[in-house]
């Protein structure tokens, strides 16, 4: 991870926790060149990096400022950035899946070069789908390296991946590229998720990382219209 990733990081973990408020600025580029002990580059890197993702703004002639938006999107801002999963975004719900398909496979030319891979490697091919007090939410089908994510098993299926991967195997999930599409459900989509051939779902495809940069995850997620929405913050 580069420097100024690092220092991003450690500034919305801190704008994230309540220590630094909103409004609230932040240190100047000096004490924060001597803090992390970098160049001024490097800071102006990391700030540009929360300006980007909507947590700062900067004020000509004042400083860098905590933008002022309101609890729900920080909380989607957060959730956005620790890529916490179903179970962890859905707290307060009776969780629960059902493995539709469970294998292991090589992958294709595509999913190998998406998770960086060789089409040699192994890799889990899983089907679930995700229940939220007992109504069907979304169907995953999932890809992982086998020799970056070993021991999965039916009952971590039933359960919660990522928590396995960070509780378990101690790494740490960094980020996800997601790309969301309307598309018409399948065949078994419709039976697994109780709807008809002309409800639409949301597709998202997803590359998930480690903070050391290496995707885990290679993932299209279907979900029914009627149970996800998506924010987004926009800055100018």
């Amino acid at each position: 991870m580069a420097k100024y990733d690092e220092i991003a990081e450690d500034i919305r973990s801190r704008i994230l926790s309540g220590n630094y408020n909103p409004n609230e600025q932040l240190p100047l580029e000096k004490q924060m060149c001597e803090s992390y002990g970098v160049s001024r580059i490097t800071i102006k890197k990391a700030v540009d990096e929360l300006v980007i993702q909507g947590l700062v703004i900067k004020r000509r002639g004042s400083g860098t400022f905590v933008k002022a938006v309101d609890g729900g999107a920080v909380k989607e801002l957060s959730l956005a950035k620790q890529f916490a999963g179903f179970t962890e975004t859905h707290k307060g719900k009776m969780i629960s899946s059902k493995i539709v398909r469970f294998e292991v496979v090589h992958p294709t030319e595509e999913i190998a070069t998406k998770l960086k891979i060789t089409i040699e490697d192994f890799v889990y091919y899983i089907i679930r789908t995700r229940y939220a007090d007992d109504e069907p939410y979304v169907i995953e089908y999932t890809y992982m390296p086998i020799s970056l994510i070993p021991g999965i098993k039916n009952d971590i299926l039933l359960s919660s991946v990522y928590g396995y991967i960070e509780k378990k195997l101690k790494l740490k999930i960094k980020s996800a590229h997601r790309t969301i599409r309307a598309i018409l459900p399948n065949e078994l989509e419709q039976e697994w998720l109780k709807i008809e051939n002309d409800f639409p779902i949301l597709e998202v495809e997803q590359v998930g990382f480690l903070d050391n940069g290496q995707p885990f995850e290679y993932s299209n997620a279907h979900h029914r219209s009627d149970k996800i929405e998506f924010r987004t913050v926009s800055i100018k």
